[in-house]
């Protein structure tokens, strides 16, 4: 081998080594955006509070369900009738998870009575968390 063609294949390595170089930097920096715009989205959507209030009416259940991920769920009747798809009336029931222990124990013992409940809704739930969006955090007994 020529004492030129050394020099290039030489030169072609180098060349080879920091064009790896720079795909190894250009990888990193796209995988930590990847992470940083994960947890942005992971956030905002399981963490963020999108609206918060209250809801009243009679207590009609709450227990303990879940195959995999045991959550508390409740139902709660808020008076009046509507029309479902098919076209029967049916009540209004109000769908609502609690991740509080204590708060799971008053609903129990508020089962079938009037009750105002404080709710907080996000965005989305983690499956471990509730099977809905919306999560009640306070009982208060209607007077």
């Amino acid at each position: 081998m020529s004492e030129f063609s050394q020099v290039v294949k030489d030169g072609a390595q180098e060349v080879g080594k920091k064009a790896w170089r720079g795909t190894k930097r250009l990888l990193m920096i796209a995988l930590v955006a990847f992470v940083v715009i994960g947890g942005i989205y992971t956030w905002f959507n399981y963490s963020w509070t999108y609206s918060d209030g209250t809801r009243s009416g009679t207590l009609i259940k709450v227990s303990k369900k879940g195959y995999v991920f045991k959550t508390y769920e409740g139902q709660l009747s808020t008076g009046g009738l509507q029309t479902n798809p098919q076209g029967t009336l049916v009540s209004n029931l109000w769908e609502f998870s609690v991740t509080n222990d204590a708060v799971y124990q008053q609903l129990q013992q508020s089962e079938g009575k009037q009750v105002v409940l404080h709710y907080e809704q996000y965005r989305k739930a983690f499956p471990w968390q509730a099977k809905t969006t919306y999560f009640v955090n306070r009982v208060a007994p209607v007077k």
